[in-house]
């Protein structure tokens, strides 16, 4: 009966050691991607076709999934519809990379239905956010492989974006993240600001990706070894109180006390709201961040914002929270 939970899922179990990294094989202009929904619905049938349209002028050619348009309540789909064409991207050999259309909500109901031994011997690109970070962490643990938190499918792809992504998978640089502050008519530059909560430098693997996503798989199989970590982390139309609620978790669970560094990228729509003593988020990450004495700084340009970062999840970076900048160190793809 469609909706149940599933009585048969792909073996998943917390590994107790650290997967190696696993590189993604490159990917080319003239390469198939599969675009895929594994979270919510799209109500307007334009994405698809603003999705479609973008990747082509990308320089590929577009597979869409068999489940792509369809819809249950706010989901795109079943859960089994939705980790079919998951499954099904990875396993078909013409397709080279794997990008999803938007996020929302639903990716974690997935999880158990992914085949992650099928993804290890097929290890291509996978891009997305915001929901999509519960796949970035699920084959992130059960794999080791690479992944990468940006723009969906029908999101923005302005040239900033477009840029950033033919540097990374066309050109192969070994990126430096910097914010872009554009110089308007104001004295001062006031727009991608980044503030420094720890001055230093820090390398190790970076991980995270959504706040609320990330705190949810907290005591799951799917919820990453942050040990000698860089922790990024993003949020939209929080509270400040629920994303204190969220860095309690993060520091309850261990991982706050395992990281090396931190960034906050963008908490877009997050200011207090009313009522008597509301925290901001500044106070919120000086309470959790500043005790911890590592490399820590906020403002990135991570997040739901449409200037993006394409983020290798898991590949190892070196930050420097003073100048606000992390730089990829070793190769993200496969020789």
């Amino acid at each position: 009966m469609a909706g149940t939970t599933p009585l048969l899922s792909w073996s998943t179990k917390k590994a107790d050691f650290d997967h190696q990294t696993l590189l993604p094989k490159a990917i080319n202009k003239g390469d198939v991607l599969g675009l895929i929904s594994p979270s919510a619905a799209s109500a307007d049938r334009m994405q698809f076709t603003f999705a479609k349209e973008a990747l082509e002028a990308l320089g590929f050619q577009v597979k869409l999934g068999e489940n792509l348009q369809n819809r249950r309540g706010h989901l795109a789909g079943t859960d089994e519809e939705r980790a079919k064409d998951l499954n099904e991207m990875f396993a078909d050999q013409n397709v080279k990379g794997v990008i999803c259309i938007r996020g929302g909500s639903g990716a974690a109901r997935i999880l158990p239905l992914i085949d992650y031994e099928l993804i290890k011997r097929n290890p291509k690109p996978l891009l997305g956010y915001s929901d999509i970070t519960a796949l970035h962490c699920a084959i992130q643990v059960q794999t080791g492989l690479i992944t990468f938190h940006g723009p969906n499918g029908s999101g923005s792809w302005n040239s900033f974006n477009v840029k950033q992504f033919e540097q990374i998978f066309f050109d192969k640089t070994k990126v430096t993240y910097i914010n872009e502050q554009p110089k308007g008519d104001d004295l001062v530059i006031k727009s991608n600001r980044i503030q420094t909560l720890k001055a230093g430098v820090a390398e190790g693997k970076i991980l995270g990706g959504n706040l609320t996503v990330l705190t949810a798989l907290s005591g799951t199989p799917y919820y990453p070894n942050f040990t000698d970590s860089i922790l990024f982390i993003e949020d939209i139309g929080e509270d400040p109180y629920k994303i204190d609620r969220m860095m309690s978790t993060l520091k309850l669970n261990g991982t706050l006390g395992k990281i090396k560094g931190f960034i906050f990228g963008q908490c877009s729509d997050c200011d207090p709201g009313g009522g008597y003593g509301s925290l901001s988020v500044d106070q919120v990450m000086d309470d959790y961040i500043l005790p911890l004495d590592i490399p820590a700084y906020t403002g990135a340009m991570i997040g739901h914002i449409s200037k993006q970062f394409i983020i290798p999840v898991g590949a190892k970076v070196k930050m420097d929270a003073s100048a606000g900048t992390f730089q990829l160190i070793d190769p993200i793809f496969q020789a």
